[in-house]
C-alpha cells in the first residue's frame, strides 16, 4: 500500500526546511511505500525553493502563482496525490509526527472509513499548552461552525485528516471552497455519499500563533458555509 502525506504552506521559509527534514527521516523510518507532497499556496516567499533545494527523497512539489487559500492547497496536493490513503496536516507539525502513523493505521484498521477527522475534543489532552482565552475562543468558534454547519463530528477544523482513494479524490475534484471552510465543504459532501467518516484523538504538541482571525475568519466561515449547502441543494436536485 502506498501512502501520501500532503503539507499545504505558505509563506513557510521560517520552518519549511525542518519540516520537510523532520518528515522525510520519520516517513523513511516507518514506511516503505510514501510519498511527501508540499503545495505551495502561492508563498511571496521562497517556501517553494527550500524545500526544492533539499533534494529529499520520496518529497514532490506542486504549486501556483497566486494565493488562494489553504483549501485550494490542499484540494491541490490530494488531486495530485499517488497513495491509497492520503493525510494531510500543517506545516508547523502541530500535531507532532507520531499522529501520522497512528492516523494511517487506523484507516488501514477500519476499511469501510473513506475519511478520517482528527479531533482535539476527544482527546483527554486535546487541548493541553493552550491558554484560557485561546481554548475558550476556539471551542466557541467550533461550535458555533457546527451549529451552522449541522455536522456531527466533534472538530471539523483541525488540521489533520485522512482519506482513501478513490472517494477523496472524487470529493476533492467537486470542492469549490478556497478559505478555511474546506473541511466543511469536504466533510458535507462525504456525508452526502454515506461515506462513512471516522474521528481520532489528536492533541497539538507545537503550539505557534494561529492565523486564523478569530471574527473576521468567522463571518466568512459562515457565508461560505451557507454558499456550500446552496450548493449542494442545487446539485442533489439536478441528479
Amino acid at each position: 500500500m502506498k501512502y501520501s502525506l500532503c503539507i499545504p504552506m505558505y509563506n513557510e521559509s521560517s520552518i519549511i526546511a525542518q519540516t520537510a527534514e523532520t518528515l522525510s527521516s520519520y516517513m523513511e523510518n516507518n514506511f516503505t511505500n510514501y510519498e511527501i507532497i508540499f503545495s505551495d499556496d502561492g508563498s511571496l516567499d521562497n517556501s517553494k525553493d527550500i524545500v526544492a533545494s533539499l533534494e529529499l527523497p520520496h518529497v514532490r512539489i506542486v504549486s501556483y502563482e497566486k494565493n488562494a487559500g489553504k483549501g485550494k492547497a490542499v484540494r491541490n496536493a490530494i488531486l495530485n496525490a499517488q497513495g491509497e490513503i492520503v493525510m494531510f496536516t500543517d506545516a508547523d507539525l502541530a500535531f507532532g509526527t507520531a499522529v501520522i502513523k497512528d492516523v494511517f493505521e487506523a484507516m488501514e484498521k477500519d476499511p469501510d472509513a473513506k475519511m478520517l477527522v482528527g479531533s482535539r475534543a476527544i482527546h483527554p489532552a486535546g487541548y493541553a499548552g493552550y491558554t484560557f482565552i485561546r481554548k475558550l475562543a476556539s471551542k466557541t468558534y467550533l461550535k458555533v461552525l457546527k451549529v451552522f454547519g449541522g455536522l456531527k463530528v466533534s472538530d471539523s477544523q483541525c488540521g489533520c485528516k485522512a482519506f482513501r482513494f478513490p472517494e477523496g479524490k472524487e470529493i476533492f475534484s467537486q470542492c469549490l471552497i478556497n478559505g478555511f471552510a474546506f473541511d466543511f465543504e469536504v466533510i458535507l459532501r462525504m456525508d452526502q455519499k454515506k461515506y462513512k467518516i471516522i474521528e481520532h484523538p489528536v492533541n497539538i504538541v507545537n503550539h505557534r500563533e494561529s492565523k486564523v482571525n478569530i471574527i473576521k475568519d468567522t463571518f466568512k466561515m459562515l457565508k461560505d458555509i451557507m454558499r456550500i449547502k446552496k450548493q449542494l441543494r442545487k446539485e442533489s436536485k439536478a441528479t
